[in-house]
């Protein structure tokens, strides 16, 4: 009796260790993408953004600020792509405005060499962060390049 108990404690001690050990290597293979969110403190859409990048697996570190124009001004972001809030990756790429989680992931692990970010210019509804009621308006996200110019990167049609 006293020998299936040590083997039944072993057994158990070692699926544990097992079940720690996957859970490190998951986490290994696919770790969290990290970004920091400018933002100005009142603004409850950039909160909703947020929070859907962090469902989507993002870790998100905020900063507020009262005023997000020369963080716009230094990322090369001109007037018409604007939008509310601007997210900035580690590798210093940034995605401006309510960019559906999957095509800020999808990017990030493309190679993209003349590229600087994403956008989703203005606050288009049914955007992450815009849910309003079902409302909806199609929109694009843009890819931003070096040299100035844009193209769609996704369009948004439901």
């Amino acid at each position: 009796m006293i020998m299936h108990k040590k083997y039944l404690s072993l057994l158990i001690f070692t699926l544990a260790l097992s079940a720690e050990s996957s859970q490190l290597n998951t986490q290994m293979t696919n770790p969290l993408m990290e970004l920091i969110v400018h933002k100005t403190p009142t603004c409850g859409c950039c909160k909703m953004w947020v929070n859907h990048m962090e469902n989507n697996g993002f870790a998100i570190n905020t900063q507020d600020h009262q005023s997000l124009l020369k963080i716009k001004d230094n990322l090369k972001i001109e007037p018409q792509f604007r939008s509310c809030h601007t997210a900035v990756s580690s590798e210093g790429y940034f995605f401006e405005g309510h960019i559906p989680g999957k095509y800020v992931s999808k990017f990030l692990k493309e190679s993209n060499p003349k590229a600087i970010g994403l956008s989703v210019p203005g606050m288009p509804l049914g955007s992450p962060g815009m849910e309003v009621e079902g409302r909806f308006t199609p929109y694009d996200v843009l890819i931003h390049f070096r040299d100035g110019t844009t193209k769609v990167y996704a369009e948004v049609r439901e």
